[in-house]
C-alpha cells in the first residue's frame, strides 16, 4: 500500500497512467460499452462509477493542453432525447483539476468506438448512466 493514493487507483490502472505519454489516450467506459470497441489493455472497475474515477485519475494524469478538446464524450444519437445530465458532473471535476475546465467534445457513436479500438486502454466501469462514456487525452507533466 502507499500514501495518499485513492483506493479506485489499482495496480493495473497507476501502472497503466504511468506508462502513457503525452497524447496517449485513456477511454473510461460505462456499462453498456461493447467489448468490440475495447483495445488490448482492459482495466475493470465493475461497481464503481465514472465520476469517483474521473476524479480519481485527473488527481495525477493532465489533460493535453496543446489540443483544443482532450476530453472526449459520446454524442447522443440523432433523435434520442436523453439528456447526459452526467456531463455536468464531468465539467465540475475537470476544472477542479485543469485551468481551462475539461474542454470537452462530444463525437458520434460509431466514431467514438474507432476512436477507442486506439486509445492506450480502456477502464470498463458498472457506471449506469447513458452516454457516460469518456475519452481523456494525456498531457505533460509540467512540475
Amino acid at each position: 500500500m502507499l500514501k495518499n493514493i485513492p483506493s479506485i487507483l489499482t495496480p493495473e490502472l497507476l501502472k497503466v497512467l504511468m506508462e502513457m505519454g503525452h497524447s496517449d489516450e485513456l477511454v473510461i467506459a460505462d456499462g453498456n460499452f461493447p467489448r468490440s470497441a475495447h483495445p488490448d489493455r482492459v482495466i475493470r472497475l465493475d461497481g464503481h462509477g465514472i465520476p469517483e474515477i474521473l476524479d480519481a485519475v485527473l488527481k495525477f494524469m493532465p489533460l493535453d493542453s496543446y489540443v483544443e478538446h482532450p476530453m472526449i464524450l459520446m454524442k447522443v444519437m440523432d433523435g434520442d432525447p436523453y439528456v447526459p445530465e452526467i456531463w455536468d458532473k464531468y465539467r465540475e471535476i475537470a476544472a477542479k483539476y485543469e485551468e481551462n475546465g475539461a474542454r470537452e467534445l462530444p463525437i458520434d457513436r460509431f466514431e467514438f468506438y474507432e476512436r477507442a479500438k486506439k486509445a492506450y486502454a480502456v477502464v470498463t466501469t458498472g457506471e449506469t448512466a447513458l452516454y457516460a462514456n469518456i475519452i481523456l487525452k494525456k498531457g505533460v507533466v509540467k512540475e
